[in-house]
């Protein structure tokens, strides 16, 4: 784990623009009719209809997805009593963490009043703004009142996530870990150490789950809890032990099933845990130092089944896994509060979520390829995708089910796919080009068989009936690398390219690739030892039916693979060349992109096929294509190199395709802003309409282009090579496509085998 300096802290926090977050326009404001629209006199009307209407306000404002981060500054961390300012960089910090997690906004508010009374009238005055209230690091006894009263006063969703937040991950996280050792809820023995917010709502949230209160022990700073005790408040008697015979954690833990820990570190011993009861679940929570250490925890017996609050261990009691979602549900039905059964509903949805298979997205983060349902994995890892769709969903549904919603959701699976969405998980185009690509499956030859990432790929894509994958490789090598990486190859067909089953296939493949080739020299002999790479036998698979489309590049580079297709497929009639191209999906709208690998110095005649590949790929994305040819110049205002080359390009595709929207040369700037180009240039064909598609006069240009938005935009989803005019559906990768990338390339060639088979038909 990376040391946490104090130098390092206050540089992030500083550097740039202060601070960690910031607000941003969500509506159009270049012009003077957007500013009145956005302002006066236009927002008086929705200013009425929420008059009229007051839950208006969820459709007209971002009231339905604002969440107020409120504290007083009195337990900040592990600070203590810093006051409200002081702990403003931890409420941006729980504001930013909602925004990456929740896709929710925040305003973090810090309020100088420790009076509850007061503190809660401040409160109610300004909720009307919010969705959602999410108190933040406020002192027990008065968290307590305060969360009450204004869960009572409120009409929206009202959490203090030091308490329940805790309580939520930490309940998740026991029920599985009981699972493990198996044993039951309600038959164990559990001791508590620490009696503030976070320790009180933990044990609150157990009891709702079937712990029985006989069963629970529970220790402030002055010993065992017991009904002998004079100085207990209200929140403490409800958990007071009528056992007398214990006053100490030693006495305490004698034959404890459970130790939850939300105390101070280095507190509970070795001898204590090896006191404590066969499979102990120990859940350490004091930070940055447990009550125990991880690997104290483990030497002292190896059955303890252990969590921390600490990221480098396993099973982290983190409650990012929870608020984020929690409060995406509850917006998202405009609820009225976060009641019980919603909070079960969080529970119950992390703790199945620790048993689905891990996707690789974690594994990756992590470094690993051995998360599964057991001792060292029993709660999902904070960056597990799958927590908004399953948690949110759940909190939702419950929020509906028990009457606190003031909308609802009927179509379960919309909602995820919008919550995908939301985070960039998945986007419109890519959730269309799967679900187009399952309605007409494909046989597909994945190259480097022996890549994680290729296999990875190939298991996916058959598990959401993309494709029926073909893995060319070893079959020994692959099903160990499988076994190593928990993946299931049942279906997936294996074919070991040097030593194929199927008699006499390496030799037709070699002498079809001999005499075509045979002006070019090659021999069949030649051709034959070419049929043991796995680019000239997969693409060979291909050619002749075997497969449906061949995916490849992972390994090998691209002049290689464009040499081999070039061979064995060849391009299609009509063209001189073939071409790849890059979807930009970015918020700006969707953009294509060629040529980004294959033509390094185009003349106008390899231009001009570019343009035409580039127009039936757009067309084959059901998109009306929009093509600027690019250059540095305008319209022939230099009239050497490259933008000679682009106008005659342009000048060929206008007489060929009158009526297609295409024009150039034209700087980029131009092409992209219709109001500037209209402007400028009248006459252009594109007037009036906005470019979705840009040809770029050389390789470089393309390249450069879109691996710098890439790299300056996070944001800006990106899919290819998409391949453009060879015979067959031969689609590229490269070393650094992710599982989701080839997944995302397999759809798409999964499509376009299949166009062609109606081509054909």
């Amino acid at each position: 784990m990376v040391k946490i300096t104090k130098e390092a802290a206050l540089e992030y926090h500083s550097n740039g623009r202060p601070g960690k977050i910031e607000v941003k326009p969500t509506k159009p404001y270049s012009t003077q009719t957007d500013l009145s629209l956005a302002y006066s006199p236009g927002v008086a009307f929705p200013c009425l209809e929420i008059q009229a209407t007051p839950d208006d306000a969820y459709k007209y404002t971002d009231k339905g997805n604002l969440v107020a981060v409120i504290s007083n500054g009195t337990a900040v961390l592990g600070l203590g009593d810093i006051g409200a300012m002081s702990g403003k960089p931890v409420m941006e910090g729980k504001g930013l963490l909602f925004k990456i997690y929740g896709g929710i906004d925040v305003f973090d508010i810090e309020v100088a009043e420790k009076d509850p009374e007061k503190f809660c009238e401040a409160v109610e005055k300004i909720a009307p703004t919010f969705g959602g209230i999410n108190l933040e690091d406020i002192k027990a006894p008065e968290c307590f009142y305060i969360e009450e009263r204004l869960k009572k006063t409120l009409d929206i969703p009202v959490m203090h996530d030091d308490q329940h937040g805790t309580a939520i991950i930490s309940a998740a996280g026991l029920l599985n870990a009981l699972e493990v050792a198996g044993k039951k809820i309600e038959d164990v023995k559990i001791v508590v150490n620490g009696a503030g917010a976070a320790a009180i709502s933990c044990t609150k949230l157990y009891v709702a789950l079937g712990a029985r209160l006989e069963n629970i022990v529970m220790l402030d700073s002055h010993g065992v809890i017991n009904t002998e005790r004079k100085d207990l408040n209200e929140q403490k008697k409800q958990f007071a032990t009528h056992r007398t015979d214990a006053h100490t954690l030693e006495e305490a833990i004698k034959g404890a099933d459970v130790f939850l820990g939300l105390s101070k570190g280095n507190i509970l011993t070795q001898d204590m845990v090896r006191s404590m009861a066969k499979n102990p679940i120990v859940f350490a929570l004091a930070n940055p130092v447990p009550e125990i250490s991880y690997e104290d925890a483990l030497a002292s017996r190896p059955d303890v089944l252990m969590s921390t609050g600490r990221s480098d261990y396993p099973n982290q009691i983190n409650n990012v896994i929870g608020f984020p979602y929690i409060f995406r549900g509850a917006l998202d039905v405009h609820a009225k509060a976060i009641n019980e059964a919603m909070k079960l509903a969080a529970v119950k949805a992390i703790a199945e979520l620790a048993k689905q298979p891990v996707p690789d997205v974690v594994n990756e983060v992590y470094r690993v390829t051995d998360l599964t349902f057991g001792p060292k994995y029993f709660i999902p890892k904070p960056v597990d995708p799958r927590l908004i769709t399953e948690v949110s969903a759940a909190v939702a549904k419950a929020a509906i089910e028990s009457g606190v919603a003031r909308t609802t959701i009927t179509d379960w699976e919309a909602y995820k796919q919008n919550l995908r969405q939301l985070l960039g998980q998945e986007t419109a185009l890519t959730r269309k080009l799967h679900d187009t690509a399952r309605l007409h499956p494909q046989r597909v030859v994945f190259a480097e068989g022996g890549h994680a990432t290729m296999m990875k790929a190939a298991v996916q894509a058959k598990q959401e009936g993309i494709c029926e994958p073909i893995l060319l490789g070893n079959p020994d090598r692959l099903n160990r690398l499988a076994a190593r990486l928990k993946l299931d190859l049942t279906g997936v067909e294996i074919i070991d390219m040097r030593a194929d089953q199927e008699q006499g296939r390496r030799a037709t493949f070699a002498k079809q690739l001999a005499e075509r080739r045979a002006r070019q020299g090659y021999t069949f002999e030649e051709a034959y030892d070419k049929m043991y790479e796995r680019n000239y036998f997969g693409m060979s698979l291909v050619e002749n039916g075997y497969a449906d489309a061949f995916i490849t590049g992972l390994y090998t580079k691209y002049s290689n693979t464009i040499k081999v297709a070039k061979e064995v497929i060849g391009i299609k009639d009509g063209y001189n060349t073939f071409a790849t191209m890059h979807i930009l999906n970015t918020k700006k709208g969707v953009y294509y992109v060629a040529d980004t690998l294959i033509n390094r110095h185009p003349d106008a005649e390899v231009l001009t096929d570019i343009a035409k590949l580039s127009k039936q790929t757009v067309e084959f994305f059901n998109e009306e294509p929009v093509i600027a040819m690019l250059s540095y110049s305008n319209f022939g205002s230099d009239e050497v190199g490259s933008p000679t080359r682009v106008h005659q390009a342009v000048k060929q595709m206008q007489n060929e395709f009158p009526n297609l929207a295409i024009d150039g040369e034209m700087q980029v700037n131009f092409a992209l802003d219709k109001t500037l180009r209209d402007d400028k240039f009248p006459f252009s064909r594109l007037k009036g309409k906005e470019v979705n598609t840009l040809v770029f006069p050389n390789m470089s240009s393309a390249n450069c282009s879109y691996k710098l938005l890439q790299a300056l935009n996070p944001d800006c989803e990106i899919i290819g090579p998409i391949q453009m005019g060879l015979n067959r559906a031969i689609h590229f990768t490269d070393f650094e496509s992710s599982v989701q990338d080839v997944v995302n390339i397999t759809a798409v060639a999964v499509i376009d085998a299949y166009v062609e088979k109606l081509k054909k038909a």
